[in-house]
């Protein structure tokens, strides 16, 4: 029976999976043209970072309270459904934007769909997986997810490149292969879980001590993890012509590179070694990383920094949902990742915001020595709650 439980959760992973990847290749033909069809229609440094915080808080919005729902009734998959149909009919209307007003709101709500799907979905990955697998879970959908990336900003180049296509066209064709995302999931099993008897509240007070105190020190890290659009503009520079567009889409496919390859190994070193050391040091080389975009300013140096970018979010993105998984304990995973995931994304509008505000206000290289900063400070916050969460294991 253990067995055939087994096979039942790790099929939900690679589905869901398969599910992320489809899309992922989607979205991902949108993400590193976004800015640059943004700045097409003539949206300003200010503009895209309002774009880049709104995309992750507007959607977060949603994540704790879908989560905390996920949870009350017992009900997984139909968050999961209305989460990528959603995000599917607004890429769609993004694409057919002919004003960046319209880009504004058409790119904003197109996260609501990640605000449905996100809790719900950590949620049943971390409860078809053992808990001393959780780390090499996640690492596998962030995988699947991260070559979905891959694929999806290769596609956008070659559309753009050789195919010639207008940006609004990648960006429908990128809505119509986010239909193909939905079939699979009919194939997802259900979780056995109980419907918990909780009362909505904010949901960190429903948390553990040692949780929460573990979201405050990732809300820190992502008041500085500002929207990536301002890497790819900071690179945009140093080409002219059609490779203005391309040049920084490959650079995009780089970083995504080396997030795919290396999410699965640091998922599988998280749950060796714990979830600890892995996040400290993606924190570090976030700030290595934010420094190096202020200091150099090469094709070579940016070759690598992009590289580093794509390890750092590989280091990060799974070992951090995996312990916050851990923290929860039982019976609230849905609630805490989505309150892990609220904090964190309504830390991206400020933070983007004021990103935009230096690159305009100051200069292209003040945005990353704020974000630099505050990764530093994350680091030294969480390790003075270290002991605190030491003291915590898998669950």
């Amino acid at each position: 029976m253990q067995a055939n439980n087994q096979k039942v959760g790790f099929r939900n992973v690679v589905i869901l999976s398969v599910v992320s990847f489809l899309n992922d290749l989607s979205s991902e033909m949108i993400m590193p043209i976004l800015p640059l069809f943004l700045a097409s229609l003539g949206g300003s440094g200010r503009i895209i970072g309002l774009v880049g915080g709104l995309r992750d808080s507007l959607s977060s919005i949603l994540k704790v309270f879908c989560g905390y729902l996920s949870d009350k009734t017992g009900k997984r998959k139909v968050f999961v459904y209305w989460g990528y149909g959603v995000s599917t009919v607004f890429k769609i209307l993004l694409a057919l934007s002919k004003s960046w007003p319209l880009a504004v709101v058409f790119a904003s709500l197109e996260r609501l769909g990640k605000g449905l799907r996100t809790a719900a979905r950590d949620a049943i990955i971390a409860e078809s997986v053992a808990a001393t697998r959780r780390g090499k879970g996640f690492g596998i959908h962030r995988g699947f997810d991260s070559f979905g990336a891959i694929l999806g900003s290769a596609v956008a180049f070659l559309l753009l490149w050789f195919a010639g296509f207008q940006l609004s066209t990648i960006i429908l064709i990128a809505g119509v292969i986010g239909l193909a995302s939905l079939p699979p999931l009919r194939l997802v099993k259900e979780p056995e879980i109980h419907k918990q008897d909780i009362k909505l509240k904010i949901g960190l007070p429903l948390l553990p001590k040692p949780l929460r105190l573990y979201i405050l020190v990732a809300g820190i890290f992502a008041l500085g993890n500002f929207s990536y659009m301002f890497f790819v503009l900071r690179a945009q520079h140093l080409f002219t012509g059609e490779w203005s567009k391309a040049a920084p889409i490959l650079l995009y496919v780089l970083f995504n590179v080396f997030y795919s390859a290396l999410a699965v190994p640091l998922g599988s070193l998280s749950d060796k070694i714990g979830r600890q050391p892995i996040i400290i040091f993606g924190f570090t080389m976030f700030a290595v990383v934010s420094f190096g975009f202020a200091v150099f300013d090469s094709l070579v140096a940016y070759v690598v920094l992009f590289a580093l970018y794509g390890v750092v979010l590989a280091a990060i993105d799974g070992a951090e949902r995996a312990f916050v998984s851990d923290l929860a304990g039982a019976n609230l995973k849905a609630t805490a990742l989505g309150a892990y995931h609220t904090v964190t994304g309504l830390a991206a509008l400020p933070a983007s915001i004021v990103a935009g505000v230096l690159w305009e206000g100051v200069s292209p290289q003040a945005p990353f020595i704020f974000g630099g900063t505050a990764a530093l400070l994350a680091v030294a916050v969480f390790l003075a709650f270290r002991r605190s969460f030491t003291r915590i294991g898998p669950a």
